[in-house]
């Protein structure tokens, strides 16, 4: 049996919301990377694989493949999109209960292609493998990553490329840009049809159907949160268009993104951003910029002010998370109001000193020495003194809050380099560090690049 389990709820929304499509099958499917435990979570086999599911060339029992249609904001500018280059496969009903969409990601072209070739090349896939890999080690909600399967075939960018496909697992690929194109070009109707599936599919435990304004504290709720662990470890997703951001609250399209080395507030790493609006001190207005566009679409079913009071929510709970996780990272139990200025202070002294962002946290778990924090550390320690718990029990909650190995750019780099040559060995020591950061402790992944190197990442995912 090849224990796929597929259902095809989106399918049975308004045609408007997809394309059906072809799967379009590749030279020669090869797995590249294979991700067993998640596999078994989905309730797959892990052996016996048959490369062609994660490459189009055999469709999985009960599959249903169809290209999603959606709009987005790129840069604040909107522009009708859809999956040019993705296929959903179906929804896995998994054995816990879960029900969770199986994309392919580079599998060719569809309606939404616009000029692209709907393929992906190897280096960005297993980019997206091993950086989705790494914040769901981190605990922060992400979209999976089950395979990477070569598909025998060059793919022409600045280079000639190896040709892949990713397969991404995601509670939905619903994104605030879908919710943009019903309001933009479906009708009020079949918006109302989205909605409703969305608020059954996500947000089940709301108990009044058609309860539009909890459906939004709820979405509110989740993004806020989630950006608020963006923040807290450092990382920099580098497209927050909103047709990269989910409704379900996960991490979605790992295109330019990086994790900071020094504290620097400004940090971009897009080499198209060139105006800074996704740089990492933005990423929360931005989140409120694009909740704000979602709840613009429901104003048909929610008044201007009630909108108005999601963006609040927003705020409170991004706040809120950010405060508590800082606490956490700091071995602090129940914040004080002189707590956030405590915080503050240290982020403007890393800044000042430039001091690496993790490996800083780290330190303090460890009870080492930085050089320039002394007096700050001074206070610090003050501030645990007074509380009831010891300095044990405060680093044992530090230790599961401040990771020791993230995925350093340079290293990512390095080790995609040798993948894209056939050598995985860099890459799968790398990828089984992030996926247990708080633990591997690996000397090698901690250190940040030499000083000097300035980073950028591209678009291509």
């Amino acid at each position: 049996m090849s224990g796929w389990n597929l259902d095809n709820s989106y399918a049975r929304l308004p045609r408007a919301f997809y394309k059906e499509m072809d799967l379009s099958p590749v030279a020669e499917p090869k797995l590249v990377k294979f991700n067993e435990k998640l596999a078994e979570e989905l309730g797959l086999p892990t052996d016996g694989i048959d490369a062609g599911w994660f490459t189009g060339n055999v469709s999985p029992k009960g599959s249903q493949p169809l290209a999603q249609a959606y709009a987005g904001h790129q840069f604040g500018y909107f522009n009708m999109l859809g999956d040019g280059r993705a296929l959903l496969l179906g929804e896995q009903l998994t054995p816990d209960g879960k029900r969770v969409d199986i994309q392919l990601k580079g599998s060719g072209r569809t309606p939404y292609s616009r000029s692209g070739d709907g393929r992906a090349a190897l280096g960005p896939m297993l980019r997206e493998y091993l950086i989705s890999e790494a914040m769901h080690g981190l605990g922060i909600p992400t979209t999976r990553s089950l395979a990477v399967a070569a598909t025998g075939e060059i793919t022409l960018r600045e280079r000639p490329l190896p040709g892949a496909i990713l397969t991404r697992v995601a509670d939905s690929h619903i994104r605030v840009g879908t919710f943009a194109y019903a309001s933009e070009w479906a009708t009020e109707k079949e918006l109302k049809a989205l909605a409703d599936y969305t608020m059954e599919r996500h947000f089940g435990d709301i108990p009044n159907k058609g309860d539009y304004l909890a459906f939004l504290h709820k979405i509110a709720e989740r993004q806020g949160k989630l950006i608020a662990q963006w923040q807290l470890v450092g990382f920099v997703h580098g497209v927050m268009n909103t047709d990269n951001m989910a409704i379900a609250g996960e991490t979605i399209d790992y295109g330019p993104c990086a994790f900071m080395d020094s504290y620097d507030p400004d940090s971009v790493y897009s080499s198209i951003d060139r105006e800074g609006r996704y740089a990492y001190k933005n990423q929360p207005v931005i989140g409120a910029w694009n909740l704000a566009r979602l709840t613009e679409t429901m104003l048909p079913f929610i008044s201007l002010e009630a909108a108005n009071e999601v963006i609040r929510h927003y705020w409170r709970a991004l706040n809120a998370e950010w405060l508590e996780g800082m606490g956490r990272k700091l071995g602090i139990f129940k914040l004080i109001p002189e707590d956030e200025s405590l915080f503050d202070d240290l982020l403007a002294l890393m800044k000042e000193l430039s001091a690496d962002y993790t490996n800083t946290f780290v330190a303090f778990t460890f009870e080492e020495e930085i050089v320039g924090l002394k007096n700050w550390r001074k206070r610090w320690q003050n501030r645990l003194e007074g509380q009831p718990q010891s300095w044990e029990e405060s680093q044992a909650l530090m230790k599961k809050n401040n990771p020791q190995v993230i995925p350093r750019n340079h290293k990512v780099e390095e080790a995609l380099m040798l993948a894209e040559h056939g050598d995985m060995g860099a890459f799968d020591k790398l990828l089984e560090a992030v996926q247990n950061p708080y633990e591997s402790g690996a000397k090698e992944f901690m250190e940040p690049a030499e000083p000097g190197v300035c980073y950028k990442t591209y678009c291509g995912t």
